[in-house]
């Protein structure tokens, strides 16, 4: 009798072992998006209490505010999560949500806006900051004991990340990388986000966001420099507005009502320029843009295919229909990281995500498929 209750309890063990990681996938994948239905309350994941601390940390770009998010006891590497393109800084929801879910893992977690990424230009100077902030982090044993960390970036954050993994001064530092709908090629996105036009040859509507996000980086080429400043405020309010339109729509309408307003003040060309923005023709204001895109997005420190390659663990999520970063971009960096010598990438296109978002209501399947590579990343970043 004995010898069986033992080899019960071997059994349950060793399944528990092999279930248990799927277990907690699952309820990350459900928890970010916002589920709270019976199949969510049923999963036993125990959520580590998490403490918080906002503060500053040197770079050559100068002080980034940051927030730590800590749990009660860490198991797994710390990571630096950075979002895309967006306004908001460390209380944005989404980011907030994701870091708080993420460090209830028993992951030390510090969350770092990217200052030029939050005003809608992607420049080396975020490659810089992301690269500078993993050299800080990983040298204070407090916060990554093991002198490693890894690095999850979202849209082009994740892109950025690859090219900051691979430079020397993290050789060595990073314990994996995670892009989530990020690009391969910076001029090659942004070829797509002004004409539409996959590297296959096939055509999908870009979002109108993403094309004006590119106008932003070329304002000072395409109007007289009385106008760069006029116009980039403008450009601005209507990109804050997009980027609030779901979550907050009052404050959204009244950005928008700004943005037409600064469009009606504004002389000619940048008056032109913005009635584009303004209307969403995208269409029309894409092909203005296309003379200036490998001037403007063209430097190796913004695209991963065009810089050093890292050969540390490499995880990339895309939303399988993505507008902005679009899809194609994913398949195209994994096969630039594995023919340069990392024999560790693994990628996975998704219904689940839109861009930078989770979604519902997708084949069992598709779901199941997403689980299993969140439970490989989770199991990847284990203590060894």
């Amino acid at each position: 009798m004995l010898a069986w209750t033992l080899a019960a309890l071997v059994l349950t063990g060793a399944v528990s072992l092999v279930v248990m990681p799927y277990v907690t996938s699952t309820a990350f994948i459900l928890d970010l998006a916002g589920s709270t239905t019976w199949v969510r309350r049923a999963l036993p994941v125990r959520l580590r209490p998490v403490t918080t601390r906002d503060f500053e940390i040197p770079t050559r770009q100068g002080p980034v505010a940051v927030r730590l998010y800590t749990p009660d006891k860490s198991m797994r590497p710390s990571v630096i999560v950075m979002p895309g393109v967006h306004a908001g800084g460390v209380n944005e929801p989404r980011l907030d949500a994701f870091a708080r879910r993420l460090a209830t893992t028993g992951t030390t977690v510090l969350s770092m806006p990217l200052p030029e990424l939050r005003v809608f230009k992607i420049t080396p100077n975020s490659t810089d900051i992301i690269e500078d902030a993993a050299v800080w982090m990983s040298a204070d044993r407090a916060l990554a004991p093991s002198g490693r960390i890894g690095l999850v970036g979202v849209s082009f954050a994740g892109g950025l990340s690859l090219v900051a993994a691979g430079r020397p001064s993290l050789r060595d530092k990073i314990e994996l990388v995670v892009s989530l709908g990020g690009h391969a090629d910076l001029p090659r996105t942004m070829t797509y986000l002004c004409t539409g036009q996959l590297p296959d040859g096939t055509h999908r509507t870009p979002h109108d966001y993403g094309v004006v996000i590119i106008l932003m980086g070329m304002i000072e080429r395409l109007v007289p420099a009385d106008q760069v400043e006029p116009l980039r405020r403008a450009v601005l309010a209507f990109l804050d507005a997009s980027s609030l339109e779901a979550s907050q729509p009052g404050e959204s309408t009244a950005l928008f009502a700004k943005a037409r307003e600064a469009s009606e003040a504004l002389p000619e060309p940048a008056h032109g320029l913005m009635q584009l923005v303004i209307t969403r023709n995208s269409a029309a204001l894409g092909p203005k843009l296309m003379p200036y895109i490998e001037a403007s997005g063209g430097a190796a420190a913004l695209s991963p295919d065009r810089s050093v390659a890292t050969t540390v663990p490499v995880f990339l999520l895309h939303g399988a229909d993505d507008n902005i970063i679009p899809s194609s971009e994913t398949p195209l960096l994994a096969e630039f990281l594995q023919s340069h010598g990392n024999s560790r990438v693994r990628w996975l296109l998704t219904p689940l995500l839109s861009h930078a978002d989770v979604s519902a209501n997708v084949p069992i399947g598709d779901v199941w498929r997403l689980v299993r590579f969140w439970k490989e990343l989770l199991s990847s970043q284990a203590h060894r």
